[in-house]
């Protein structure tokens, strides 16, 4: 019987081009080798957790200019604890018990390492949260949809 550390770790895709040196330190060893899979593993969900977060706010951002919308999601970052521990867990959820020891041992770097790729992937799927007029907006909500379902 597969254990759940091993379970997990098979979910996870390498990334080839990400290489580890003698060099590197632990934290960005951590970072390649076990933050960045996680996040591609569950960019879906980390982007539709954002995505639910605008709701959430009476979708305001789509009201911004794209300056304004890069601002809104570092504000979201860090000032929202609730959304931040929520987008955090989506990560963390998926650690195995070794993994989670050294993530313990460090959790102030890696958290903000953590944090600072989920933003680039969401601004870098800004495009997803653009909505112009009635039409898009049920595009939207369609695409959305079936990332729930």
């Amino acid at each position: 019987m597969e254990t759940r550390d091993d379970l997990l770790l098979k979910l996870r895709p390498k990334i080839e081009s990400v290489k580890t040196l003698s060099t590197t330190s632990s934290e960005e060893s951590f970072q390649n080798q076990v933050l960045r899979p996680l996040i591609l593993v569950q960019e879906e969900l980390l982007l539709n957790s954002f995505n639910n977060y605008i709701k959430n706010h009476k979708n305001y951002f789509f009201k911004l200019s794209a300056e304004k919308k890069l601002d809104y999601i570092d504000t979201a970052f860090q000032k929202d604890f609730k959304f931040l521990n929520v987008i955090r867990g989506i990560v963390i959820g998926l650690f195995t018990t070794k993994e989670y020891t050294v993530y313990s041992l460090n959790s102030s770097s890696l958290n903000k390492r953590m944090i600072h790729l989920i933003k680039e992937l969401i601004k870098d799927n800004i495009q997803l949260f653009e909505i112009t007029d009635d039409s898009d907006k049920n595009q939207s909500k369609n695409y959305y949809n079936a990332l729930s379902s």
